[in-house]
């Protein structure tokens, strides 16, 4: 009974410990975009209805939450939106471009934060172009897109499409606008791509 009360009491706290990390990772990423990047891990620990104690027993350093919030991102926006398919792979493929490109400007705060303390972790980036892989090859196997592409091809696109984004433009028109012009370039073409890098 001892044992069977301990560990029911075990399950719940980790149970708690879940849902609190949860919180201080929702919150951190509002708290970013919304207060800018000096915001102070107390005021995040407050949006997450946590102790700022709590907060630092998951979260040495504002870099560690940072790139948790990122890790974050990527889980529950950008890599669900890969996953979902229909009968049409370059409506697929597209949409997983403007779900990634929508979600990421969105995340300008906490994206520029990554850059600067060179948090962009390279498992993360080799995440997204595995995601992006399935639906890149259904829409190849279908003869949509150049048969040369790579789903690294498409992490690039993105990167592009994002350097679009400027304060003048808080609707997003030009970002919309420039992502479509280079989604059509995915499309296949009499001439083909020079070939890559070697870089893995």
């Amino acid at each position: 009974m001892t044992v069977r009360t301990r560990t029911t009491r075990e399950r719940g706290l980790r149970v708690d410990a879940a849902r609190n990390y949860e919180r201080i990772i929702v919150a951190a990423g509002q708290a970013f975009e919304e207060d800018g990047p000096d915001v102070s891990l107390e005021e995040v620990a407050r949006r997450a209805g946590v102790g700022v104690a709590t907060l630092y027993r998951r979260f040495r350093t504002r870099d560690q939450l940072v790139r948790a919030v990122v890790d974050h991102v990527l889980t529950t926006e950008i890599e669900p939106a890969s996953a979902a398919e229909t009968d049409d792979p370059w409506h697929d493929l597209v949409k997983c471009l403007r779900a990634t490109v929508d979600v990421l400007a969105g995340r300008q705060v906490v994206s520029a934060l990554a850059r600067e303390a060179n948090l962009t972790d390279p498992q993360l980036l080799h995440r997204y172009i595995a995601a992006m892989d399935r639906p890149l090859r259904r829409a190849a196997a279908a003869h949509l897109v150049r048969p040369e592409l790579e789903a690294r091809d498409l992490a690039a696109v993105v990167v592009m499409a994002l350097a679009t984004i400027h304060p003048g433009d808080p609707r997003g028109a030009d970002r919309r606008r420039y992502l479509a012009l280079l989604v059509d370039g995915l499309r296949p073409a009499a001439t083909t791509l020079p070939p890559p890098s070697t870089r893995s």
